[in-house]
């Protein structure tokens, strides 16, 4: 396995420094108040979100995609959020990425090459299939299987695991999370710039809004 790892870092998806600020985190929450205006700023990378812009609640998820209570989340209680609160107009919804190792990052950087309004159709992608590509043999060739569905060529796959550029950004992305806002694993919750110690059952979400909403 770690001679397959190696084969796929040598697609140049981490500098040195990339390496360094994507340390592997366990996952679980973080308890500390936060920044709202430094919350609010996307930071090195374009926010990726849904919702109407002027929702009175924002909530903002910092998630790695490797991470599978991220993907439980995603699985059992973002249907209900997205149904009930973001297609509603009463909440904002923000994607952050938190990549915990190497594999989850490169997965992040196939989500942000893809069209723009694929992106969250990629997220499901990656969380729905996790058990396949995050812990395979041969990353490379587990994401590439997957993500050819969707259109990628094996050139396409390529280029974009060694746009330095992209990585770079969620590099800077994951460390502005961890240093300002001291998040340690995922995933990471703030509801009108406010961590959420508890957002992962449809009981708590229903709470949590409640709370700031006035329902």
């Amino acid at each position: 396995m770690l001679a397959s790892r190696r084969r796929f870092l040598n697609l140049s998806l981490l500098s040195a420094g990339a390496t360094a600020s994507l340390a592997l985190a366990a996952c679980g929450d973080d308890a500390n108040s936060v920044d709202a205006k430094e919350l609010m700023k996307p930071g090195a990378l374009p926010d990726m979100e849904m919702g109407k812009a002027d929702a009175p609640v924002t909530v903002v998820e910092y998630s790695s995609l490797g991470c599978p209570h991220c993907a439980d989340f995603q699985a059992e209680i973002f249907p209900y959020l997205k149904k009930t609160y973001i297609d509603t107009g009463k909440v904002r919804y923000i994607l952050r990425d938190f990549p915990l190792d190497q594999v989850a990052a490169a997965a992040a950087m196939l989500a942000r090459c893809a069209p723009q309004d694929k992106y969250f159709d990629m997220v499901d992608l990656f969380y729905g299939k996790q058990s396949v590509w995050h812990v395979a043999e041969n990353p490379t060739d587990a994401l590439f299987g997957l993500v050819k569905q969707t259109g990628f060529t094996r050139e396409s796959f390529e280029t974009c695991l060694k746009d330095q550029k992209l990585l770079d950004g969620i590099s800077a992305q994951r460390q502005r999370g961890a240093d300002l806002f001291k998040i340690q694993g995922t995933p990471a919750f703030f509801v009108n710039a406010k961590h959420a110690d508890n957002f992962q059952t449809i009981p708590d979400v229903d709470k949590t809004l409640a709370s700031v909403l006035g329902s």
